[in-house]
């Protein structure tokens, strides 16, 4: 302890903080989107304070947490129990830093294993089928996400002043997103790769042409895809009145999302020839990375070319082949 002391890493033993209390500041030091400050917040409301949160931070232990993990595995998907473990380690790798504790309760806890999953795209006869069935109002929004991959907040946040139907342009530096208890508000993509500009079809230009024919804007921030009040679009109303029923009525597979159509229009650029680079930047991805762990499956197999480029300079006349090593 005295070493401890003399190097500043002194941990008061009779510390008292408790989880909830350090947790709760811990939460509101960060700097995050909205929507990433609600997520943390509702994962340590549901799934760590009712365990945790009124015991003091040194009496957590690693065997509590390892069993507090196991328990939610069982209800929970892989995935989300690393966010929730993820938050808890967070919050405390900051209390070391502190002089709260000395160890994290964390480190060596064994975490589900997240299984790979392969995207499978739509088929285009399933998007023109979800095109056809969707509402006259709501008609033009499929389009877009099909036509340019955006993400559905990013195209329920497109304004008019971000359209340049001439130039078949559209810029993307915002989106809705939905809070608790608050109404739709606009606020910047989920990352700096997302702010973009992506060339128009000029199929989804003719297609938004005539959707600001015959639904005019009326949305104070100038939004194309409102409700039949000019508000903006809520996603859990949109899914529940109008894209559910739009799926059933086109004949889709079950569980088909808006975000499938993000995902054909990734798998349309691929089997065109595109690089990943150029996906990476449409679809607003991060890093490259990124883009080929959901979409590596994607790109067209090189076996073929791979024997090509071997049999193209190997291959040798009958008269050659004497002349190549062979085992003794």
């Amino acid at each position: 302890m005295s070493a401890d002391v003399v190097r500043g890493d002194c941990v008061d033993p009779n510390e008292k903080t408790i989880v909830r209390e350090y947790a709760e500041a811990w939460r509101e030091s960060l700097v995050h989107r909205p929507t990433t400050e609600a997520h943390v917040e509702t994962n340590l409301r549901r799934h760590v304070y009712p365990t945790f949160g009124d015991r003091r931070m040194s009496s957590v232990l690693p065997s509590g947490v390892q069993a507090r993990v196991s328990r939610l595995s069982r209800t929970l998907s892989p995935s989300t129990v690393h966010v929730i473990h993820g938050i808890l380690a967070g919050i405390y790798k900051c209390a070391m830093r502190d002089r709260i504790v000395h160890r994290s309760p964390c480190e060596g806890t064994r975490l589900p294993r997240k299984l790979p999953r392969e995207v499978m795209p739509l088929a285009t006869s399933t998007v023109e089928s979800l095109i056809g069935a969707a509402p006259a109002r709501y008609r033009a929004a499929v389009v877009l996400a099909a036509g340019t991959g955006v993400r559905q907040g990013e195209c329920f946040g497109v304004a008019q002043d971000r359209l340049d139907l001439d130039r078949q342009l559209l810029r993307v530096d915002q989106q809705v997103i939905l809070l608790a208890r608050r109404p739709p508000m606009l606020a910047p993509p989920k990352t700096s790769a997302s702010h973009r500009t992506i060339p128009l079809p000029k199929v989804v230009c003719e297609v938004l042409r005539r959707h600001l024919e015959q639904f005019p804007v009326q949305h104070p921030e100038g939004l194309i895809f409102t409700d039949e009040e000019g508000q903006a679009l809520r996603r859990t109303r949109f899914s529940r009145e109008i894209w559910r029923p739009t799926v059933a009525a086109a004949g889709a597979p079950r569980g088909t999302g808006f975000h499938d159509l993000r995902h054909y229009y990734a798998s349309l650029l691929i089997r065109h020839g595109e690089s990943i680079k150029t996906v990476q930047r449409r679809l607003g991805h991060a890093t490259a990375a990124e883009t080929l762990d959901t979409y590596a499956h994607l790109w067209p197999d090189s076996d073929d070319r791979t024997r090509e480029a071997i049999d193209s300079v190997l291959e040798a006349s009958p008269a050659d082949a004497e002349s190549l090593p062979r085992d003794e």
